[in-house]
């Protein structure tokens, strides 16, 4: 039994912590177990919601929002996953602005004429990166998870990582908020947080595989 994973890295930072912390996760998956991709929000354009309502109405295959960017691209792959994971970096005490703008653009499947519904029951997971020890973490996972409560996705908790709700990872020294230089990578260091992502996504995979029987 497979399933697919799409992975969704909200920070403009191309190659960064967000981006590596997905790789690391997925490469640890059994290939038996799934396949995944991860999309990255630094090299697409996701303009802002405008309510329109153009989705309650108008949409077509192909078309699913008035606004003209790679917003679709993402739609059709968040649809065709089985396992959605939003991790963002932690800006100002929250999720970063271009996840913000992409979960706002999610109204598609919870108001679509054609799509809403379509990521009911689907599996969610949340990951965040922080500078500091305190710098927001839950609120950034609080931030994904309400998203997908009102999707009515699934959200995977996991109690023996460092936080219930989320792959929480620090950027600097246990959170001290140091910075060194000659490690642009902070999150490598961190193996409690790493291992909270890794335990989380088999507890994505294990709710995958009760909601399908």
């Amino acid at each position: 039994m497979s399933f697919k994973i799409l992975g969704i890295a909200g920070s403009p930072v191309k190659k960064g912590n967000v981006e590596s912390l997905l790789w690391k996760t997925f490469e640890t998956l059994p290939a038996q177990a799934a396949t995944w991709e991860i999309v990255n929000l630094s090299t697409l354009k996701v303009k802002d919601c405008i309510h329109c309502n153009f989705c309650l109405t108008k949409q077509q295959a192909g078309k699913y929002c008035s606004i003209k960017d790679d917003a679709q691209v993402i739609f059709e792959k968040v649809e065709a996953a089985d396992i959605l994971v939003l991790a963002s970096p932690v800006y100002f005490m929250r999720s970063s602005a271009r996840m913000a703008a992409l979960i706002d653009r999610f109204r598609v499947f919870i108001f679509g004429n054609l799509t809403a519904g379509r990521l009911k029951n689907k599996i969610g997971a949340s990951m965040a990166v922080a500078w500091l020890r305190q710098g927001g973490l839950e609120l950034t996972h609080l931030s994904h998870i309400t998203a997908m409560l009102g999707l009515e996705m699934i959200p995977a908790s996991l109690h023996k990582g460092v936080s219930p709700l989320g792959a929480s990872v620090l950027t600097s020294p246990q959170g001290s908020g140091y910075f060194d230089p000659e490690a642009p990578l902070g999150t490598e260091p961190d193996e409690a947080g790493l291992q909270s992502a890794r335990l989380l996504m088999r507890r994505t995979l294990e709710l995958a595989r009760l909601t399908r029987k």
